[in-house]
């Protein structure tokens, strides 16, 4: 990866919803390696409280699949929110399956990868969304 991809994300905020700790805990050493600050929330509503507490989160990586409230109400409750209209938010989603990329889109998604993640495919959907 070019210097450039990797300043790129440098001193970012990214917020990972994820409700497994092994997931939070991968995506977080790859991201480290890009001297990304890492933040984390194990459901939703934790969620909304970091971006609440932390201001200037530049993009979120939202799981879908959570108890309590799931990655699509999450993104619904983000988005009615003014300052987080624009936020980027990538949906990850363990059960791919036929129409979730429209239902992520539908709910406020930015971007959808299928899990396992794809690191160089996650890697270039961030990149594009913090140039926008």
């Amino acid at each position: 990866m070019s210097e450039n991809k990797k300043n790129m994300l440098a001193n970012k905020k990214i917020l990972i919803v994820e409700d497994d700790p092994r997931n939070i805990f991968s995506l977080s050493l790859i991201l480290e390696e890009k001297n990304v600050q890492i933040y984390a929330a194990e459901n939703g509503i934790k969620a909304l409280e970091v971006l609440k507490n932390e201001p200037g989160i530049d993009l979120v990586l939202m799981d879908i699949m959570m108890p309590g409230m799931d990655g699509y109400q999450t993104m619904t409750a983000i988005r009615k929110q003014p300052e987080f209209v624009n936020l980027p938010i990538i949906a990850l989603t363990a059960k791919a399956m036929k129409g979730d990329s429209k239902k992520c889109i539908d709910a406020g998604a930015s971007d959808y990868l299928a899990k396992p993640v794809d690191v160089d495919a996650l890697l270039k959907k961030m990149d594009a969304l913090l140039q926008k």
